[in-house]
């Protein structure tokens, strides 16, 4: 009764938890369940839960248990596990009515069972390697959908490191996973795909009944199994599965057999063909990997036979296109075509029979798909990159056969042009969503047809001659008419912004493809007519403006000036015929004069906008040339700019409350490009830099009265915003010591003070404390060596010593925020925290301020920021600081600079905070960002040099003369009451990685001095690696180990390292 009644308490929890909407009990359920976890008891439960349980939730519950006990780091005795396994087994083929979830929770424990004891021996038996005779026992009693379970979790399970708890104690996790992925692949997974196939061939030899749930089920299960074979990480790239261009799929060589059979592609177009579309795209996602098989594993003769069956295939399915309007089976064909001209070049191609016929009906499914924008756009994307691939391909073509891409190329150009512009009138009445609006989209599909466009360029641009003409016309009369119509100005300039957009693809693609005179011609004709609209868009301003034609319009002058702006352009080109006929502009400087003037516009009169100004501002004439940006101070607009950067002309600037706080970010990209300007004719003038200088001086002058006197807090703090923004954008262009001098002089004395006041005063503000944070750490950058100053000056310590009043003012400050949620701690303390520890790093790494001299005269600044340091780093979780990425690469590199340069300081810290650094190098030294990685590896050879010298150096004096070195003798006692620091960082993890060539040379480099330090624990692993291998690799693999240490000796010289 006990029983019964526990068991029925458990169903309860599991009601609870599963389908309960009280969030509460839904914790409390989760709370009491996973007690049974780690009860000692929790197989017996689990197996009362799976016989006597009377809701699938049960033994879904009984399922999860089992999968995290089998999971476990300690793993469970092997005679248990087998029992879990054969138990799980049958009790899988002796229940018919288990949920689809059930089996699979079940069948996922012993995938897991199967990957984390591949490679045990019981009786000189691997025991965990049965599949294909598992299965066997299953399809003897009919238990087909179990079979492909079975079989589809673990091709998933050993090629995927998700089904690993982690790494094993004693091995890098990267390599046993390998390992096993590779052995399964070369022991079992041919197998398993050939067993799917004859049963896929099975299923279609029937009379399929579409309305039989088994037979579906079936289906699916099975072409969810191939596609896992498929999709297996054959050599252990572990490329990312949503890169489409990544899509070579790298089929071992013995399975060449199932690959060449007609038979084998010939199934699964007949699948296509006869399931219903929730599976016949299965089947088009098992064509797809098909037709990326890597091209070496066929001869030439084989290739154009297996491209052949493809080519079938794809006429086939197009010759009858019912089930491509679904769009999971459309979205699949699309890619299916897409990888075809990846792995096959045209030449092949074109040697295909019936290649004329399958071109036209690509062609014309391609048109058709372009017509209707709004089914499946993101498909789009599929088709044009194969005509983008096959139109670039056209010039090494040495196949006589005709490719007939000029007769079909300049159609799907039309299709896209005339599909677009049809498009406007149907999204405005409907209210659809605007293509235009997804500007990432856009922009990808018009480099995609930028090169399909120059193919029989003639046609193309015609056609946009006459539409555009036809547009600017029609929107001219919409302005002049005495009752404008709003909707139909809307109509017409969403038209035109799709026009503009696509004369400048068009254009950008004379880079792309051969180009003669006559295409810069008529590329002059085209740019004209967009010239002539910003004239007229521009005339309307401010009373009037749309955002998607000003987007398009700078869209179209970006790609203008990469074509036909620079400083290696003949002067002589066509493109500048017509446009002087037309508007006087004879060369790129004039096209440059029109440039700034547009750029000056916008800042005038589109200061609310973000979207433009941010555009405007990353037009690249601001990251120009030094040549171009000679010519570009010449310009009256760039006169104008130089002079007049104030609120008053670029409203932007302004501190009005109607502008959100993230509006003032592009300012640190204009006072940049601006900054740079300026610098061309600088030289070494005071007067002219203080000229510059005035608005923002006049602005913290206004901060240092409003701060004295009424202390308006909303408006100061605007401004302060703003001028850190500005400042820092200042700043960044300055990389010559002169000019970096001169923005030294002027803010030290008068104007730091303040912005160290708004971080006492605003530091719960992220949205104030983050630019002026920002600003310290760009004026700490010693680039271009711009800091180092005359030997007489000391503004290098001067500015170190603000910089670490400002990093101690916020680091005290932010700690007095006590504990945070989940949601605030980056953006209210950790984002600000990481850029105190940048700048410090720049501060440190800079050699331009020397250190010692603080200690020297007794000042404090240099303590105080470490130890501010110190305070903010113990207020991290170690979770948090590899987490959140800004952050750890932050304080990794500075971690290194300490390490390098300042041990007496590491040294010196408190044992727990010694050990929390430690265990902060031991944790990243397994990250996968390479910046955090590699700094790990470099500050664990400077602690581990720092320690081996010491010993070194203690060990050679003569006892009556030996003097004690305080700080090595503090980390070394540390390290003897702490052995397990150097345990952590696990020689065998590093000795694995460096197997697989995946850390560096620095890591190589504290290998030495980790091997020196702890000699015992290298020759125990080195004996643990050299008998867990088998047998006829161990004398290898010892051999292997004579080798690496040939010649090494017992010290660090950088010989001895380099051996």
């Amino acid at each position: 009764k006990a029983e019964h009644r526990y068991l029925a308490e458990l169903e309860v929890l599991c009601n609870q938890l599963y389908e309960g909407t009280d969030l509460a009990q839904r914790m409390q359920a989760e709370k009491v369940l996973l007690e049974l976890i780690d009860s000692p008891e929790c197989l017996s439960q689990c197996q009362l839960l799976l016989e006597q349980g009377t809701t699938s939730y049960a033994q879904l519950l009984a399922a999860t248990c089992l999968s995290k006990l089998v999971s476990r780091t300690t793993p469970l005795p092997i005679e248990q596990r087998i029992d879990i396994r054969n138990y799980i087994l049958n009790y899988v083929a002796s229940q018919p009515k288990l949920a689809p979830f059930v089996i699979q929770a079940l069948v996922q424990v012993i995938a897991k069972i199967t990957k984390l004891g591949w490679f045990e021996v019981q009786k000189d038996q691997l025991i965990f390697r049965d599949i294909i005779a598992d299965v066997k026992k299953f399809l003897q009693v009919r238990k087909i959908i179990q079979s492909c379970c079975y079989l589809k979790l673990h091709s998933l399970a050993l090629n995927s490191a998700l089904f690993s708890p982690g790494p094993a104690p004693g091995t890098s996790f990267p390599t046993k996973h390998r390992k096993i992925a590779t052995s399964f692949r070369d022991t079992s997974l041919k197998d398993i795909l050939m067993l799917a196939c004859s049963l896929l061939k099975e299923l279609l030899a029937k009379p399929l009944n579409l309305q039989d749930q088994q037979q579906q089920s079936l289906a699916m299960h099975l072409l969810k199994l191939v596609l896992n074979c498929l999709n297996f990480d054959f050599i252990g790239n572990s490329a990312d599965e949503s890169a489409d261009d990544l899509c070579t799929v790298q089929i071992p060589t013995n399975w060449r057999t199932i690959f060449l059979e007609p038979e084998t592609l010939d199934l699964f177009f007949d699948l296509y063909h006869s399931l219903p579309p929730v599976l016949s795209q299965l089947a088009l996602s098992c064509l797809v990997q098909f037709a990326s098989t890597r091209r070496s594993l066929f001869s030439n003769p084989e290739r154009a036979k297996y491209l052949g069956n493809l080519i079938k295939g794809v006429k086939r399915i197009l010759e009858n296109p019912q089930g491509l309007s679904d769009p999971g089976n459309y979205h699949e064909f699309c890619r299916f075509l897409a990888r075809l001209k990846t792995n096959y070049q045209l030449g092949e191609l074109v040697m295909v029979k019936d290649y004329s016929e399958v071109i036209r009906l690509i062609a014309n499914f391609t048109i058709t798909s372009l017509q209707h924008w709004e089914f499946a756009p993101n498909s789009v994307h599929y088709l044009l990159t194969l005509w983008q691939r096959m139109v670039a391909s056209v010039p090494f073509v040495k196949s006589t056969e005709p490719h007939l891409l000029d007769t079909y190329a300049p159609e799907i150009t039309k299709a896209y042009i005339t599909s677009r512009l049809e498009s406007v009138p149907v999204v405005i009445r409907d209210g659809l969503e605007d293509p235009l609006d997804d500007t990432a989209t856009v922009f990808q599909q018009l480099e995609q047809l930028c090169t399909v466009s120059r193919c029989e360029y003639e046609k193309t641009c015609a056609l946009l001659v006459q539409l555009f003409d036809q547009n600017a016309q029609n929107y001219q009369k919409l302005l002049h008419s005495s009752n404008r119509n709003p909707l139909e100005i809307t109509v017409q300039e969403g038209r035109l912004a799709w026009l503009v957009y696509l004369v400048g693809t068009v254009v950008g693609g004379r880079l792309t493809y051969t180009s003669t005179d006559e295409h810069d011609a008529m590329d002059g004709e085209l740019s004209c007519r967009v010239f002539q609209l910003i004239s007229l868009m521009d005339a309307q301003l401010p009373r009037s403006s749309n955002e998607k034609v000003e987007l398009a319009i700078l869209w179209f002058l970006d790609q203008f000036r990469k074509t036909y702006v620079g400083d290696q352009l003949q002067r002589t080109s066509k493109v500048y015929a017509r446009m002087s006929e037309v508007l006087g502009i004879t060369d790129d400087n004039h096209v440059l004069e029109t440039f700034m003037a547009k750029i000056v516009t916008n800042l005038k009169c589109w200061g609310r906008c973000e979207p433009v100004i941010s555009r405007t501002l990353q037009l690249s004439l601001m990251s120009a040339t030094y040549i171009l940006l000679k010519k570009l101070v010449k310009i009256d607009a760039v006169k104008f700019m130089l002079q007049n950067h104030t609120s008053k002309h670029f409203p932007f600037l302004g501190v009005n409350d109607n502008y959100s706080l993230s509006d003032l970010r592009c300012r640190t990209t204009f006072y940049t490009a601006l900054t740079r300007l300026l610098m061309v004719d600088l030289g070494e003038d005071e007067d002219e830099f203080e000229n510059f200088m005035l608005p923002l001086t006049v602005s913290f002058e206004t901060v240092t009265q409003i701060f004295n006197n009424s202390f308006k807090q909303e408006e100061a703090k605007r401004m302060l915003i703003g001028l850190a923004r500005d400042l820092r954008g200042i700043a960044f262009a300055l990389n010559t010591k002169t000019s970096y001098t001169m923005l030294f002089d002027w803010i030290y004395t008068s104007y730091l003070p303040i912005l160290q006041r708004a971080i006492e005063l605003w530091y719960r503000e992220a949205a104030c404390t983050t630019p002026i944070l920002k600003l310290m750490a760009e004026l700490l950058q010693n680039r271009s060596q711009r800091l180092n100053f005359d030997v007489s000056s000391p503004n290098g310590i001067l500015l170190f010593r603000e910089a670490s009043k400002m990093i101690c003012t916020y680091g005290n400050q932010i700690l007095s925020l006590g504990t945070l949620s989940k949601d605030q701690v980056y953006p209210l303390k950790l984002k600000g925290i990481s850029i105190c520890y940048s700048a410090l790093k720049s501060a440190l790494c800079g050699n331009y301020v020397s250190f010692g001299v603080f200690k020297l005269y007794g000042d404090n600044h240099f303590d105080n920021v470490l130890q501010a340091f110190v305070k903010m780093l113990l207020s991290v979780s170690h979770s948090d600081l590899l987490q959140y990425r800004k952050l750890s690469q932050s304080y990794y590199p500075l971690l290194e600079c300490l390490t390098q340069d300042h041990m007496s300081f590491i040294t010196s810290l408190e044992p727990h905070v010694l050990m929390y650094i430690l265990t902060s190098i031991s944790e990243g030294l397994t990250a996968l960002d390479t910046i955090v990685s590699s700094s790990c590896c470099a500050s664990l050879d400077y602690v581990v040099t720092y320690l081996f010298k010491h010993i070194a150096k203690e060990g050679k004096k003569p006892v009556r003369c030996r003097e004690i070195s305080q700080d090595g003798q503090r980390l070394l006692h540390f390290m003897q009451q702490n052995p397990e620091v150097l345990q952590q960082v696990n020689l065998s993890t590093v000795s694995s990685e460096v197997l697989l060539n995946l850390i560096y040379e620095s890591m190589n480099r504290a290998l030495l001095g980790l091997m020196g330090l702890r000699q015992q624990y290298f020759s125990e692993l080195r004996a643990s690696l050299i008998t867990s291998q088998p047998d006829n690799k161990r004398e290898v693999l010892d051999q292997c180990f004579r080798n690496l240490m040939e010649g090494v000796e017992q010290n660090l010289l950088v010989k001895n390292r380099d051996r």
